[in-house]
């Protein structure tokens, strides 16, 4: 399945597992990365829209990789979607682009899986945290996937790591 990953990360160079979840993503086949920050720093007016929708063009299956940055998207991947999911071309008169292709997201999160549950401090599941991207999806036509998160990333523990890109080797692989 042909794969378009958008990465994004606000300090990408202090990032060990979204630095690793991408390089995963760039030795998979048939996968193309794109890595907002690199590519425009922080500066939305220069987010070439043309080069950002012909990206989408032969994906079958979008992963927006991210940390989950205060229980939202990144500041620059909202801005993304602002400016690349835009009307006529991703939804409303004419607008298909993005129809019956699959939405994954792959999201990091410092705290604790349970912290992300109904039992604990944020009595909410990272499922129902996510509840934007997956009504955004649907908007668009778009197949929304069961998310993908690695929990307690700020722990610094490196074994953890592995097992993170392994599973998400593994997804890349599914077809």
């Amino acid at each position: 399945m042909k794969t378009l990953v958008i990465v994004s990360h606000p300090y990408f160079s202090q990032s060990r597992v979204i630095r690793a979840l991408q390089r995963t993503a760039e030795n998979a086949d048939n996968v193309t990365v794109r890595n907002l920050e690199t590519i425009y720093g922080d500066e939305v007016a220069t987010i070439d829209v043309v080069a950002e929708q012909a990206a989408y063009r032969e994906a079958e299956r979008v992963v927006f990789l991210y940390p989950t940055h205060w229980f939202n998207l990144t500041p620059m991947l909202k801005a993304y979607l602002n400016e690349v999911w835009t009307y006529g071309w991703a939804f409303g008169t004419g607008g298909t682009a993005l129809k019956n292709k699959q939405l994954q997201i792959v999201t990091t999160a410092g705290a604790s899986e349970f912290t992300y549950s109904h039992d604990g401090l944020l009595n909410n599941t990272m499922e129902e945290v996510l509840t934007p991207m997956r009504a955004s999806a649907r908007y668009v036509g778009m197949h929304y996937c069961k998310p993908l998160a690695f929990y307690e990333v700020a722990s610094g523990n490196q074994d953890k790591v592995a097992d993170f890109q392994a599973r998400f080797a593994t997804l890349l692989a599914e077809k």
